[in-house]
């Protein structure tokens, strides 16, 4: 599926929500009333989110990135998430590869972290170069680990 990122707006609001909404990371950590409204209003306001839209204009995915997110000197790729109809059509790689290129002139590493749950996540990451940095036991949720992982950049 042939998708172009960019900055998300105000008016790509209510189909991240959905996406976010309706993954079981969403499910699982933004359980609460308006959580996910509320996460995804900041992330739009601070400039951190970038979706996936289709030739028709239509959002498809997101991702969070926050510039200095990971020991305040690394990229953090704080969420990702593909509406449900569009998944496994290439648009989470495609998020991911975005994150990637857009931060690789300029530093040497990449973060993020998987819960342990996420297997079909996890093994994306994997597939394209980040490695398990450690568990981290308990870091959002009683009784979910989450993974952080690490991909080394090469430089040109």
């Amino acid at each position: 599926m042939e998708v172009n990122i960019i900055k998300a707006e105000e008016k790509h609001f209510v189909d991240c929500v959905i996406a976010l909404q309706k993954s079981e990371l969403g499910r699982l950590h933004f359980s609460e009333e308006n959580s996910a409204a509320k996460a995804i209003n900041e992330g739009i306001s601070k400039g951190e989110i970038f979706v996936a839209v289709t030739n028709e204009d239509l959002c498809v995915g997101f991702i969070w990135v926050v510039k200095n997110g990971a020991f305040h000197s690394f990229p953090y790729l704080h969420l990702i998430a593909v509406k449900e109809e569009y998944r496994n059509h290439g648009i989470g790689k495609k998020l991911l590869q975005y994150f990637e290129d857009t931060n690789a002139k300029k530093y040497s590493k990449l973060f993020l972290v998987v819960a342990d749950f996420n297997k079909g996540a996890k093994r994306l990451y994997q597939s394209m170069g980040y490695q398990e940095v450690c568990v981290i036991p308990d870091l959002y949720k009683k009784g979910i680990a989450e993974y952080l992982m690490m991909k080394r950049i090469q430089s040109s």
